[in-house]
Protein backbone atom coordinates (compact mmCIF):
# COMPACT_ATOMS: atom_id res chain seq x y z
CA UNK A 1 0.00 0.00 0.00
CA UNK A 2 2.91 2.42 -0.27
CA UNK A 3 2.17 3.82 -3.63
CA UNK A 4 -1.10 5.94 -3.07
CA UNK A 5 -2.35 4.63 -6.71
CA UNK A 6 -2.66 0.98 -5.51
CA UNK A 7 -5.82 -0.42 -6.07
CA UNK A 8 -5.76 -1.49 -2.50
CA UNK A 9 -5.77 2.22 -0.90
CA UNK A 10 -8.58 3.32 -4.28
CA UNK A 11 -10.77 0.20 -2.21
CA UNK A 12 -9.84 1.31 0.79
CA UNK A 13 -10.85 5.52 -0.36
CA UNK A 14 -14.21 3.77 -1.80
CA UNK A 15 -15.09 1.82 1.79
CA UNK A 16 -14.36 5.17 4.22
CA UNK A 17 -16.59 7.46 1.86
CA UNK A 18 -18.93 4.77 1.74
CA UNK A 19 -19.16 4.04 5.39
CA UNK A 20 -19.97 7.73 5.94
CA UNK A 21 -22.58 8.24 3.51
CA UNK A 22 -24.01 4.65 5.59
CA UNK A 23 -24.14 7.13 8.65
CA UNK A 24 -25.38 9.50 7.36
CA UNK A 25 -28.49 10.05 8.97
CA UNK A 26 -27.32 9.34 12.61
CA UNK A 27 -24.26 12.29 11.79
CA UNK A 28 -26.75 14.54 10.47
CA UNK A 29 -29.06 13.67 13.64
CA UNK A 30 -25.89 13.98 15.89
CA UNK A 31 -25.34 17.51 14.46
CA UNK A 32 -28.86 19.29 15.02
CA UNK A 33 -29.08 17.71 18.53
CA UNK A 34 -25.88 19.27 19.79
CA UNK A 35 -27.09 22.59 18.04
CA UNK A 36 -30.36 22.07 19.31
CA UNK A 37 -28.88 21.81 23.03
CA UNK A 38 -26.06 23.70 23.28
CA UNK A 39 -24.25 23.40 26.22
CA UNK A 40 -20.86 25.44 27.27
CA UNK A 41 -17.27 24.62 28.11
CA UNK A 42 -17.12 21.92 30.92
CA UNK A 43 -21.31 21.68 31.01
CA UNK A 44 -21.11 19.45 27.90
CA UNK A 45 -22.58 15.93 29.49
CA UNK A 46 -25.02 15.40 27.15
CA UNK A 47 -23.21 16.14 24.27
CA UNK A 48 -20.62 14.31 25.13
CA UNK A 49 -23.14 11.12 26.04
CA UNK A 50 -24.71 11.98 22.47
CA UNK A 51 -21.24 11.05 20.80
CA UNK A 52 -19.91 8.23 22.76
CA UNK A 53 -23.42 6.68 22.75
CA UNK A 54 -23.16 6.54 18.66
CA UNK A 55 -19.11 5.15 18.84
CA UNK A 56 -20.34 2.51 21.37
CA UNK A 57 -22.80 1.35 18.96
CA UNK A 58 -20.38 1.63 15.86
CA UNK A 59 -18.07 -0.68 17.94
CA UNK A 60 -15.63 1.51 19.41
CA UNK A 61 -13.93 1.41 23.21
CA UNK A 62 -15.21 4.01 24.83
CA UNK A 63 -13.18 5.65 28.13
CA UNK A 64 -15.05 8.55 30.05
CA UNK A 65 -13.95 11.57 32.10
CA UNK A 66 -10.37 11.25 30.26
CA UNK A 67 -7.58 13.25 32.17
CA UNK A 68 -10.26 14.11 35.11
CA UNK A 69 -11.82 16.33 32.48
CA UNK A 70 -16.17 15.12 33.14
CA UNK A 71 -17.09 15.99 29.74
CA UNK A 72 -13.45 14.75 27.70
CA UNK A 73 -13.58 11.04 26.55
CA UNK A 74 -11.53 9.08 24.05
CA UNK A 75 -13.31 6.40 21.78
CA UNK A 76 -10.88 3.77 19.86
CA UNK A 77 -11.09 1.06 17.37
CA UNK A 78 -8.51 -1.01 15.93
CA UNK A 79 -4.81 -2.09 16.99
CA UNK A 80 -2.40 -0.44 14.16
CA UNK A 81 0.78 1.14 15.41
CA UNK A 82 -0.53 4.60 13.27
CA UNK A 83 -2.86 6.34 15.67
CA UNK A 84 -4.79 8.40 14.03
CA UNK A 85 -6.80 11.26 16.25
CA UNK A 86 -10.17 12.69 15.34
CA UNK A 87 -10.71 15.36 17.58
CA UNK A 88 -14.58 16.26 18.38
CA UNK A 89 -15.31 19.90 19.32
CA UNK A 90 -18.71 20.47 20.95
CA UNK A 91 -19.20 22.95 23.36
CA UNK A 92 -21.08 26.28 22.81
CA UNK A 93 -20.78 30.28 23.46
CA UNK A 94 -22.58 31.32 26.55
CA UNK A 95 -25.93 33.11 25.31
CA UNK A 96 -25.53 32.06 21.74
CA UNK A 97 -25.22 28.59 21.50
CA UNK A 98 -23.20 26.75 18.69
CA UNK A 99 -21.72 30.38 17.06
CA UNK A 100 -18.94 29.28 16.43
CA UNK A 101 -20.21 25.76 14.81
CA UNK A 102 -19.02 22.62 16.76
CA UNK A 103 -21.74 20.76 16.38
CA UNK A 104 -21.24 20.80 12.63
CA UNK A 105 -17.02 19.81 13.82
CA UNK A 106 -17.59 17.36 16.27
CA UNK A 107 -19.99 15.84 14.20
CA UNK A 108 -17.93 15.82 11.24
CA UNK A 109 -15.02 14.34 13.30
CA UNK A 110 -17.30 11.54 14.87
CA UNK A 111 -17.88 10.55 10.90
CA UNK A 112 -14.30 10.23 10.15
CA UNK A 113 -13.63 8.25 12.74
CA UNK A 114 -16.33 6.05 11.62
CA UNK A 115 -15.06 5.91 8.28
CA UNK A 116 -11.67 4.97 9.03
CA UNK A 117 -12.92 2.18 11.49
CA UNK A 118 -13.90 0.75 8.37
CA UNK A 119 -10.58 0.10 7.14
CA UNK A 120 -8.23 0.14 10.40
CA UNK A 121 -7.38 -3.47 10.36
CA UNK A 122 -6.60 -3.53 6.21
CA UNK A 123 -4.27 -0.28 6.61
CA UNK A 124 -3.09 -0.80 10.44
CA UNK A 125 -4.44 1.91 11.89
CA UNK A 126 -6.11 2.60 15.02
CA UNK A 127 -8.46 5.56 15.15
CA UNK A 128 -8.34 7.23 18.26
CA UNK A 129 -12.04 9.86 18.40
CA UNK A 130 -10.96 12.37 21.13
CA UNK A 131 -14.09 14.45 22.93
CA UNK A 132 -12.15 17.56 23.63
CA UNK A 133 -14.32 19.58 25.74
CA UNK A 134 -14.11 23.81 26.17
CA UNK A 135 -12.73 24.72 22.99
CA UNK A 136 -13.91 28.46 23.77
CA UNK A 137 -12.76 28.51 27.35
CA UNK A 138 -9.98 26.90 29.58
CA UNK A 139 -8.82 24.59 26.54
CA UNK A 140 -9.70 21.04 26.94
CA UNK A 141 -7.15 19.71 23.97
CA UNK A 142 -4.28 21.41 26.13
CA UNK A 143 -5.52 20.14 28.79
CA UNK A 144 -5.16 16.56 27.55
CA UNK A 145 -2.16 17.05 25.58
CA UNK A 146 -0.79 17.94 28.85
CA UNK A 147 -1.89 14.63 30.64
CA UNK A 148 -0.85 12.75 28.32
CA UNK A 149 -3.98 11.63 25.98
CA UNK A 150 -1.73 12.41 22.97
CA UNK A 151 1.15 10.79 23.54
CA UNK A 152 0.43 7.70 21.45
CA UNK A 153 -0.74 9.81 18.23
CA UNK A 154 0.67 9.98 15.16
CA UNK A 155 -1.41 12.47 13.71
CA UNK A 156 -4.71 14.56 14.57
CA UNK A 157 -7.18 15.89 12.34
CA UNK A 158 -10.41 17.77 12.65
CA UNK A 159 -12.42 20.35 10.29
CA UNK A 160 -13.82 23.60 11.57
CA UNK A 161 -17.08 25.16 10.62
CA UNK A 162 -17.16 28.39 8.32
CA UNK A 163 -18.44 30.60 5.74
CA UNK A 164 -16.18 29.23 3.65
CA UNK A 165 -13.40 26.78 2.18
CA UNK A 166 -10.36 27.19 3.36
CA UNK A 167 -7.08 25.37 4.44
CA UNK A 168 -3.96 25.99 5.70
CA UNK A 169 -4.13 28.79 7.83
CA UNK A 170 -2.45 29.66 11.28
CA UNK A 171 -3.68 31.13 14.34
CA UNK A 172 -3.30 33.58 17.26
CA UNK A 173 -2.01 32.35 20.52
CA UNK A 174 -3.52 33.22 23.23
CA UNK A 175 -3.85 33.35 27.19
CA UNK A 176 -6.24 34.90 29.38
CA UNK A 177 -5.69 35.85 33.18
CA UNK A 178 -8.46 36.53 35.91
CA UNK A 179 -7.64 40.00 37.39
CA UNK A 180 -9.27 40.62 40.63
CA UNK A 181 -8.29 43.95 42.81
CA UNK A 182 -9.44 44.04 46.86
CA UNK A 183 -9.24 47.15 48.13
CA UNK A 184 -11.11 48.62 51.32
CA UNK A 185 -15.00 50.06 51.61
CA UNK A 186 -15.58 52.99 52.82
CA UNK A 187 -18.72 55.40 52.84
CA UNK A 188 -18.90 57.16 49.68
CA UNK A 189 -19.82 60.27 51.06
CA UNK A 190 -18.72 60.19 54.60
CA UNK A 191 -15.22 59.43 54.69
CA UNK A 192 -14.33 58.16 50.75
CA UNK A 193 -10.49 58.93 52.08
CA UNK A 194 -10.73 55.69 54.32
CA UNK A 195 -11.54 53.44 51.55
CA UNK A 196 -9.37 52.05 48.93
CA UNK A 197 -11.06 51.65 45.51
CA UNK A 198 -10.85 49.19 43.46
CA UNK A 199 -12.72 50.42 40.70
CA UNK A 200 -10.18 53.09 40.34
CA UNK A 201 -8.22 50.35 40.35
CA UNK A 202 -9.53 48.53 37.18
CA UNK A 203 -10.31 51.44 35.79
CA UNK A 204 -6.86 52.42 35.60
CA UNK A 205 -5.64 49.03 34.28
CA UNK A 206 -8.27 49.09 31.63
CA UNK A 207 -7.03 52.41 30.40
CA UNK A 208 -2.95 51.76 30.89
CA UNK A 209 -3.70 48.87 28.69
CA UNK A 210 -5.52 51.19 26.30
CA UNK A 211 -2.38 53.17 25.61
CA UNK A 212 -0.01 50.42 25.55
CA UNK A 213 -2.28 48.99 22.14
CA UNK A 214 -0.26 51.86 20.74
CA UNK A 215 3.09 50.18 21.47
CA UNK A 216 2.06 46.69 20.67
CA UNK A 217 3.17 45.26 17.37
CA UNK A 218 1.34 44.35 15.07
CA UNK A 219 -1.61 41.32 15.01
CA UNK A 220 -1.52 41.54 19.05
CA UNK A 221 -3.81 42.13 20.90
CA UNK A 222 -5.48 42.79 24.21
CA UNK A 223 -9.22 42.39 25.30
CA UNK A 224 -11.23 42.86 28.79
CA UNK A 225 -14.51 42.38 30.26
CA UNK A 226 -15.06 43.70 33.70
CA UNK A 227 -17.00 41.22 35.52
CA UNK A 228 -17.87 43.26 38.78
CA UNK A 229 -16.74 46.58 39.86
CA UNK A 230 -18.42 47.33 43.63
CA UNK A 231 -22.10 47.15 44.70
CA UNK A 232 -23.54 49.91 46.45
CA UNK A 233 -23.13 53.12 44.62
CA UNK A 234 -22.66 54.92 47.77
CA UNK A 235 -20.17 52.45 49.48
CA UNK A 236 -16.29 52.65 48.27
CA UNK A 237 -15.91 49.50 46.10
CA UNK A 238 -13.28 46.87 47.53
CA UNK A 239 -13.47 44.50 44.76
CA UNK A 240 -13.15 44.82 41.22
CA UNK A 241 -13.02 41.48 38.81
CA UNK A 242 -11.96 41.26 35.13
CA UNK A 243 -11.32 38.72 32.64
CA UNK A 244 -8.41 39.63 30.25
CA UNK A 245 -7.34 38.03 26.96
CA UNK A 246 -3.69 38.49 24.89
CA UNK A 247 -3.21 37.21 21.41
CA UNK A 248 -0.14 37.09 19.34
CA UNK A 249 1.18 35.34 16.32
CA UNK A 250 3.69 33.13 18.18
CA UNK A 251 4.02 31.79 21.74
CA UNK A 252 7.10 33.58 21.82
CA UNK A 253 5.19 37.03 21.48
CA UNK A 254 2.24 36.05 23.83
CA UNK A 255 4.74 36.04 26.74
CA UNK A 256 6.38 39.31 25.26
CA UNK A 257 2.72 40.91 25.78
CA UNK A 258 2.01 39.31 28.86
CA UNK A 259 4.87 40.73 30.18
CA UNK A 260 3.66 44.15 29.56
CA UNK A 261 0.12 44.21 30.27
CA UNK A 262 1.46 42.55 33.35
CA UNK A 263 3.41 45.85 34.45
CA UNK A 264 -0.42 48.08 33.78
CA UNK A 265 -1.95 45.49 35.99
CA UNK A 266 0.23 46.11 38.72
CA UNK A 267 1.28 49.95 37.92
CA UNK A 268 -2.96 50.35 38.93
CA UNK A 269 -2.62 48.21 41.72
CA UNK A 270 0.39 50.57 42.72
CA UNK A 271 -1.38 53.81 42.11
CA UNK A 272 -4.53 53.34 44.07
CA UNK A 273 -3.14 50.39 46.92
CA UNK A 274 -5.73 47.64 46.09
CA UNK A 275 -4.09 44.55 46.27
CA UNK A 276 -3.85 42.95 42.58
CA UNK A 277 -4.98 39.04 42.47
CA UNK A 278 -3.68 37.51 39.08
CA UNK A 279 -4.59 33.84 37.70
CA UNK A 280 -4.48 32.58 34.67
CA UNK A 281 -7.30 31.44 33.17
CA UNK A 282 -7.27 27.46 31.50
CA UNK A 283 -4.07 26.80 29.48
CA UNK A 284 -2.77 29.23 27.04
CA UNK A 285 -3.34 28.19 23.94
CA UNK A 286 -0.19 28.11 21.09
CA UNK A 287 -0.01 29.04 17.45
CA UNK A 288 -1.67 26.53 14.56
CA UNK A 289 1.20 25.21 12.76
CA UNK A 290 -0.67 22.75 9.63
CA UNK A 291 1.30 19.66 8.51
CA UNK A 292 1.94 20.22 4.53
CA UNK A 293 1.10 16.36 3.29
CA UNK A 294 -1.99 16.43 5.55
CA UNK A 295 -2.74 19.97 3.69
CA UNK A 296 -2.05 18.97 0.51
CA UNK A 297 -4.27 15.56 1.08
CA UNK A 298 -7.26 17.25 2.55
CA UNK A 299 -7.29 19.33 -0.58
CA UNK A 300 -7.02 16.67 -3.47
CA UNK A 301 -10.12 15.23 -1.03
CA UNK A 302 -12.12 18.36 -0.75
CA UNK A 303 -12.11 19.06 -4.47
CA UNK A 304 -13.09 15.50 -5.18
CA UNK A 305 -15.90 16.41 -3.46
CA UNK A 306 -16.72 19.27 -5.65
CA UNK A 307 -15.48 21.93 -2.96
CA UNK A 308 -12.42 24.34 -4.13
CA UNK A 309 -10.95 25.16 -0.81
CA UNK A 310 -9.22 28.55 -0.21
CA UNK A 311 -5.32 28.35 0.50
CA UNK A 312 -4.83 30.28 3.17
CA UNK A 313 -1.04 29.82 4.32
CA UNK A 314 0.15 32.88 5.71
CA UNK A 315 -2.90 33.74 7.05
CA UNK A 316 -4.36 33.92 10.72
CA UNK A 317 -7.47 32.72 12.20
CA UNK A 318 -8.51 33.70 15.75
CA UNK A 319 -7.07 30.81 18.13
CA UNK A 320 -7.73 27.41 18.65
CA UNK A 321 -6.40 24.94 21.83
CA UNK A 322 -5.67 22.65 18.31
CA UNK A 323 -2.53 24.96 18.04
CA UNK A 324 -0.82 23.28 21.29
CA UNK A 325 -1.56 19.97 19.52
CA UNK A 326 0.34 20.79 16.06
CA UNK A 327 3.28 22.01 18.05
CA UNK A 328 3.99 18.24 18.89
CA UNK A 329 2.07 15.69 16.48
CA UNK A 330 1.38 16.59 12.79
CA UNK A 331 -2.02 18.44 12.37
CA UNK A 332 -5.13 19.38 10.02
CA UNK A 333 -7.30 21.68 10.44
CA UNK A 334 -9.01 23.27 7.56
CA UNK A 335 -12.64 24.74 7.58
CA UNK A 336 -15.60 23.39 6.11
CA UNK A 337 -17.63 25.87 4.47
CA UNK A 338 -21.59 26.66 4.11
CA UNK A 339 -23.47 29.33 3.38
CA UNK A 340 -23.99 31.62 6.49
CA UNK A 341 -25.28 34.68 4.75
CA UNK A 342 -22.30 37.12 5.53
CA UNK A 343 -22.54 35.99 9.15
CA UNK A 344 -19.00 35.37 11.02
CA UNK A 345 -17.89 33.04 13.86
CA UNK A 346 -19.35 33.81 17.09
CA UNK A 347 -22.59 35.72 16.55
CA UNK A 348 -26.20 34.57 16.66
CA UNK A 349 -26.32 34.78 13.13
CA UNK A 350 -23.86 32.43 12.89
CA UNK A 351 -25.35 30.02 14.66
CA UNK A 352 -28.94 30.34 13.40
CA UNK A 353 -27.16 28.31 10.25
CA UNK A 354 -25.97 25.39 12.10
CA UNK A 355 -28.29 23.02 11.30
CA UNK A 356 -29.29 24.16 7.34
CA UNK A 357 -29.05 21.70 5.03
CA UNK A 358 -25.17 23.73 3.60
CA UNK A 359 -23.97 22.96 7.33
CA UNK A 360 -25.21 19.21 7.12
CA UNK A 361 -23.56 18.59 3.73
CA UNK A 362 -20.22 20.30 5.29
CA UNK A 363 -20.80 17.36 8.48
CA UNK A 364 -20.46 14.97 5.52
CA UNK A 365 -18.03 16.30 3.32
CA UNK A 366 -15.74 17.19 6.01
CA UNK A 367 -15.92 13.42 7.45
CA UNK A 368 -15.39 12.16 3.81
CA UNK A 369 -12.11 14.40 3.20
CA UNK A 370 -11.03 13.81 6.72
CA UNK A 371 -11.46 9.70 5.77
CA UNK A 372 -8.99 10.09 2.70
CA UNK A 373 -6.51 11.81 4.43
CA UNK A 374 -6.06 9.34 7.11
CA UNK A 375 -6.01 6.65 4.15
CA UNK A 376 -3.35 8.67 2.60
CA UNK A 377 -1.20 8.28 5.40
CA UNK A 378 -1.92 5.20 6.21
CA UNK A 379 -1.06 4.14 2.59
CA UNK A 380 2.25 6.25 2.30
CA UNK A 381 5.21 4.35 3.50
CA UNK A 382 7.43 7.73 3.34
CA UNK A 383 4.92 10.04 5.29
CA UNK A 384 3.87 7.26 7.26
CA UNK A 385 7.46 6.35 8.80
CA UNK A 386 7.81 10.58 9.02
CA UNK A 387 4.86 10.69 11.14
CA UNK A 388 5.77 7.04 13.47
CA UNK A 389 9.10 8.09 13.63
CA UNK A 390 8.29 11.69 14.81
CA UNK A 391 6.14 9.64 17.66
CA UNK A 392 9.25 7.85 18.74
CA UNK A 393 10.89 10.72 19.22
CA UNK A 394 8.49 12.18 21.25
CA UNK A 395 8.18 8.90 23.72
CA UNK A 396 11.75 8.81 23.63
CA UNK A 397 13.14 9.63 27.50
CA UNK A 398 15.03 13.59 26.86
CA UNK A 399 18.23 11.96 27.26
CA UNK A 400 18.18 10.47 24.05
CA UNK A 401 16.73 12.63 22.08
CA UNK A 402 18.61 14.86 19.80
Amino acid sequence: MSDLTTPEREHALAVVADAVRDHRHALVALSHSLHAEPETAMREHKSAAKITFLAEEAGFDVTRAVAGLPTAFVAAHGTGDLVIALCAEYDALPGIGHACGHNVNGAASVGAALGLAAVADLLGITVKLIGTPAEEDIGGKALLLEAGVFDDVAAAFMAHAAPEDSVGASSLAVGAWNVGYRGKPAHAALAPWEGVNALDAITLAHTAVGLLRQQLPPGTLVHDVVLEAGHAVNVIPDTARARYELRAGTTEDLAHVRRRVRACLEAAALATGAELELTPHGADFADLRQDEFLTAAYTRAARALGRQPVDRRGEVMASTDMGNVSHLVPSLHPTIGYDTEGALHHTAPFARHGDSPGADRAVIDAAIALAHVGVELATDTAQRKRCLDLLATRQAPASLRR
